[in-house]
């Protein structure tokens, strides 16, 4: 199993992209793509995204936005790939040379034109909708033979607290106290939640909690 992100970088309408003609032995090779790449061991897509997209363009990405999972059941050497897709309007810097192929901006209402992979005409335009998407793409010998998708709905995650615990020295006068936000997100990932008969379901992960009680 590979795990991965893909990006879209968009401004002025128009969406950066990559033109895979460098790299030898590459399964993209002819293909435009978005940016990204494998996920190193820690890290989490928020931080592979921003390090892959300044590696491949030079453009330092704030705050990434993360529209949606995507499945490749066995897409490469009999390997599945979940990917992590997001959307960038927000970087700074200047492009660079890729040395997996040529950058360029596109406008968006030419990327259908592209050579894209089949199942990227289908997700590109989920990426205009205001819902969070888990689709899975089914190729054989690079063709589409099938794909499905679930979209949902979800208020949008404004905060995200990390907590480090001094577990040496223990704060004994602590007491935990309900707050709304602690409903609003994930506690395992962060990612984005909708409550359901008293159940917090995470969108990203999947993790299930009952509601915290005030």
């Amino acid at each position: 199993m590979k795990l991965a992100t893909l990006c879209y970088v968009k401004a002025n309408g128009q969406t950066l992209m990559l033109h895979r003609i460098k790299k030898q032995n590459d399964m993209h090779a002819g293909k435009w793509n978005g940016l990204g790449g494998k996920l190193l061991p820690g890290e989490t897509p928020e931080q592979c995204v921003i390090r892959e997209v300044a590696e491949e363009s030079g453009l330092a990405l704030t705050n990434p936005l993360l529209r949606g999972v995507l499945t490749f059941p066995a897409f490469s050497a009999d390997e599945d790939w979940y990917c992590f897709v997001f959307v960038a309007h927000e970087f700074s810097g200047h492009l660079i040379d890729c040395n997996e192929g040529v950058l360029a901006w596109i406008d968006d209402d030419k990327l259908p034109d592209l050579p894209l992979w089949e199942g990227d005409k289908i997700f590109l335009r989920w990426l205009e909708q205001d819902t969070f998407f888990s689709g899975q793409f089914t190729y054989a010998e690079g063709k589409l033979v099938e794909h499905h998708a679930v979209f949902y709905t979800a208020r949008q995650v404004v905060a995200v607290e990390a907590v480090t615990v001094n577990k040496s020295r223990p704060d004994q006068t602590f007491q935990p106290v309900y707050q709304p936000a602690d409903d609003a997100y994930c506690w395992t990932c962060s990612g984005p939640v909708v409550k359901r008969h008293c159940k917090i379901i995470c969108q990203t992960c999947g993790f299930v909690r009952d509601c915290s009680d005030p």
